[in-house]
């Protein structure tokens, strides 16, 4: 759900990216029927999408690594330690973002998140946390992904606020 809701706003807010979607379990897996209607009330089709692990090549390969829980972005930080300054929780990419000023004019990529990820510790990302992790509900009623779909479009929309020079 957040790699189709941030590949909207971000083509909404005229920032060219590639937006991926990988994960800590499965290969090949549809979306979920509840995911999947959730995601068609809001316009998206995300019928095509199958899972994929996440690999070393796709770290490496990617400016910026957006995990929906702190678990995520330690595997990712795991798995290519160079990633750690480009690697965020959603929420935590938005509150540094939201906290330290949005991209600048001419600001590239890396310089932002050098100067968001400023004072950062690997132990930051230890354990869950409310204020960084988003509630997976995967296995759950659609009330639950109906509830995360809002949560992610709200994040995804700040976040594509945020990258998008002013």
């Amino acid at each position: 759900m957040a790699a189709a809701l941030l590949a909207r706003r971000l083509d909404d807010s005229g920032v060219k990216a590639v937006v991926r979607s990988a994960g800590m379990l499965f290969d090949g897996r549809p979306v979920t029927e509840h995911g999947l209607t959730v995601m068609a009330e809001r316009g998206i089709d995300t019928s095509d999408h199958r899972s994929q692990r996440l690999r070393p090549d796709l770290l490496t390969e990617a400016d910026l690594v957006v995990g929906m829980a702190r678990t995520h972005v330690r595997e990712a930080v795991a798995l290519a330690p160079g990633a750690l300054g480009r690697a965020f929780t959603l929420k935590e990419i938005v509150r540094r973002g939201e906290e330290r000023g949005a991209r600048a004019a001419g600001e590239p990529l890396d310089a932002w998140l050098a100067r968001l990820a400023a004072g950062r510790r690997l132990s930051d990302l230890l354990g869950e946390s409310d204020a960084d992790d988003v509630a997976d509900p995967i296995g759950g009623p659609r009330r639950g992904y109906e509830r995360t779909a809002a949560e992610l479009d709200d994040l995804t929309a700040r976040l594509a606020g945020l990258l998008t020079p002013s």
